[in-house]
């Protein structure tokens, strides 16, 4: 970062003059006093990330600057196209004839052609970051192939230069994208992923829309065939030795990769609570092939059927999962919490462990409501007594400080022995996840504030407080509900928010309001900077407990790693200025995409459920109401549209502030009930489309 900061300083002086690139680089590593390959290797860096563009021949400019800028070109259906440079600045149009070539999804840099009331014009001046795949089906025009893409924002056909023996009509393909310099495309056939009519080629090519993959690089897996399947005596040298402790797994009845494992005790101030994760960071080291490709994904990616892991699945599910009776290596957060729920003192260090029970959330809660027991759940009863209250402990204290929970049920599927889906529902959450998530938050704190307080370079986990603008919206919603709610106050803090969702909790539109009001919420990101969770109201927060699932906690545990090692020398921490700035924005974006993708084939699957019941009749739930029609939701969590065109015949107005379709013989508003009949189930757009049943 003060490198790359500092190369911008540079180029944004006017007064420089230089006849070449070289020199250029000569003047910046004398300068700035690194050597030549570190400038020519941030410098290209920056020309890859588009913040600075060659204005002409040698002359560089930083973006923005002069009227140009950079951000994401959205195409449309009748080509031309907009790019979005930042939730401050209105989206830039750009006319058909001045997109360069671009399409959705490319990065690009913008020249503004011009501004006025209504908006600005801007013509694409470079792509430098290229859309380099996409899913498509097969067409053919005349005796030409071509690729007809999914992404219904790219509309034209691209032609394939693969040989058709590769392929066959219909299917459905990922292609490869080459680009001449004047813009035009074609593609090559990659990979056949099946036929449209086949769900599971559905499924597939959402993934590979979204840019992910099952396989992992051959590197990769050639360097992870070297790790030992054991933990050796090596290994364990300078560890905490905690395998005669009496320390556990709690996790799904389909999980496979154990991650975190906890241990309680009872002390004379209150209790002993350890929270012991998989030190990925011990197999996974920096700059490997592994840790390349960890990086790039970013995030475990989770589908109603499948997993696509960050971590090959020799290190996600064996040597890095805490088995048990296997021993593994890992790192321990051993806090003393007095009885009022504070942490008076904690350990953070290296450690081993042999897990004495794998245990499922199932067989806890019936442990703890006393439902039943089995020979594990027997043994560590006393223990989960005092997880009982310690999480009860914790839980008040959660609420006391404001922190947020809507309570927005999850869809949970079943499938039968060849993988499709049988059935929906929701996922159960009780006390068992509960008493985890509420330990593994202490943990993340506990670590977050002690890094802060060391003021050592590190990843945190924030959520921003929301705009006033928001609260005032989701205000102006309840009004129009006819809602009481609380005067905003001046500074929005959490206990603001917990109000207004105590405003709606007996109401039957309460989980559509919840929903509103999470829709208003910043989205929770990471960054190298401390500012808080404002959903947990708490100051510090980071995520230490799942390294095997997601990138940002591998990266603080390597510096956590480091840091009992003394390796945190000044040049070590200025390049992790750097890269944990890097890590933060790079898993920021992967964790959002993988939320797109997973709520994309989950609607898949839901459509797919549906498409056998069309005629049949439902309960259901109006969540939302619009002018072309509302929205209703199942008991099973299932969606779908009811348009305005398809309501019992009447003279409909639709009253955006009380959300409601008014007639003079019906009225459909927001948390109505009502009987719906299923019409249609489109695969395709993973759309339902219902008719009121009066």
């Amino acid at each position: 970062m003060k490198i790359r900061q500092s190369i911008l300083n540079i180029i944004k002086k006017e007064s420089l003059v230089y006849s070449s690139i070289d020199k250029l680089f000569l003047f910046m590593a004398n300068t700035l006093d690194v050597s030549l390959e570190t400038i020519k290797k941030e410098f290209n860096k920056l020309l890859t990330d588009g913040d600075i563009f060659e204005i002409r021949k040698g002359k560089f400019i930083t973006i923005p600057s002069r009227n140009y800028f950079k951000g994401r070109f959205f195409g449309s259906t009748k080509g031309y196209g907009f790019c979005k440079v930042s939730d401050e600045i209105d989206d830039f149009f750009i006319p058909g004839d001045k997109c360069f070539g671009a399409i959705d999804g490319d990065s690009v840099i913008i020249k503004v052609l011009n501004s006025s009331s209504e908006g600005s014009d801007a013509e694409v001046v470079k792509i430098y970051h290229q859309v380099e795949k996409l899913v498509g089906t097969v067409v053919k025009v005349s005796s030409q192939y071509y690729l007809e893409p999914e992404n219904s924002k790219i509309c034209f056909k691209i032609p394939i230069t693969t040989k058709p023996n590769k392929f066959e009509v219909e299917d459905v393909v990922v292609a490869r994208l080459t680009r001449s310099e004047k813009g035009n495309i074609k593609c090559d056939i990659v990979e056949v992923l099946g036929k449209q009519s086949d769900v599971k080629t559905l499924e597939l090519s959402i993934i590979r829309q979204h840019g992910l993959y099952e396989a992992f690089p051959k590197e990769v897996l050639d360097e992870v065939a070297k790790i030992p399947d054991h933990v050796t005596k090596e290994q364990k040298k300078d560890r905490l030795d905690l395998t005669h402790e009496r320390i556990f797994t709690i996790d799904g009845e389909d999980s496979r990769d154990f991650d975190d494992a906890i241990s309680i005790k009872r002390t004379d101030i209150g209790y002993e609570l350890g929270v012991h994760i998989a030190d990925v960071g011990e197999y996974v080291k920096r700059n490997s092939a592994v840790d390349e490709e960890a990086f790039k994904r970013g995030t475990s990616v989770y589908f109603p059927n499948s997993v696509l892991p960050m971590l090959p699945e020799k290190l996600s599910n064996d040597i890095c999962s805490l088995k048990e009776n296997e021993e593994r290596l890992t790192l321990s957060c051993i806090m003393d919490v007095d009885k009022n729920g504070n942490v008076v003192n904690h350990k953070l260090c290296e450690s081993y462990i042999k897990s004495v029970a794998r245990l499922t959330y199932t067989e806890v809660y019936d442990a703890l409501t006393k439902t039943s027991f089995n020979e594990k759940t027997k043994m560590l009863e006393e223990d989960f007594i005092l997880m009982r209250e310690l999480a009860d402990i914790l839980e008040a204290n959660t609420k006391n400080r404001g922190a947020l929970d809507f309570e927005i049920p999850e869809a949970y599927f079943i499938f039968d022995e060849n993988n499709y889906v049988t059935e929906v529902r929701k996922r159960e959450r009780n006390i068992a996840h509960r008493l985890i998530e509420d330990f593994m938050v202490l943990a993340n704190e506990v670590v977050a504030r002690k890094f802060e307080i060391l003021g050592m370079p590190f990843v945190y986990r924030i959520h921003e407080k929301p705009k006033k603008e928001k609260v005032q919206d989701v205000c102006a919603f309840l009004k129009g509900l006819g809602v009481r709610y609380p005067e905003i106050p001046k500074d929005i803090d959490p206990k603001y928010f917990q109000k207004l969702i105590g405003t709606v909790k007996d109401e039957n539109f309460a989980d559509t309001v919840n929903k509103v009001i999470l829709r208003a919420m910043q989205k929770a990101r990471y960054s190298n900077e401390n500012m808080g969770h404002f959903g947990l109201a708490l100051e510090y927060y980071c995520h230490f407990t799942s390294p095997i699932r997601r990138y940002p906690d591998l990266t603080i545990h390597r510096i956590i790693k480091d840091s009992f090692k003394k390796k945190l020398t000044k040049a070590r921490k200025e390049e992790l200025i750097d890269f944990t700035h890097e890590s933060s924005e790079q898993s920021s974006l992967c964790e959002r995409n993988a939320d797109l993708a997973e709520r994309d084939v989950d609607d898949l699957w839901k459509v797919y459920l549906m498409k056998d019941k069309v005629g049949d009749v439902f309960d259901a739930v109006i969540t939302q109401v619009r002018e072309f029609g509302f929205f209703v939701e199942l008991d099973n969590t299932v969606e779908g549209l009811v348009k305005v065109e398809n309501l019992p015949e009447d003279a409909y107005l639709y009253f955006e502030k009380t959300m409601k379709l008014k007639g003079q013989k019906f009225t459909f508003s927001l948390g109505d009930k009502l009987k719906v009949q299923l019409v249609a189930a489109n695969l395709n757009t993973r759309k339902l489309e219902f008719v009121v049943v009066l």
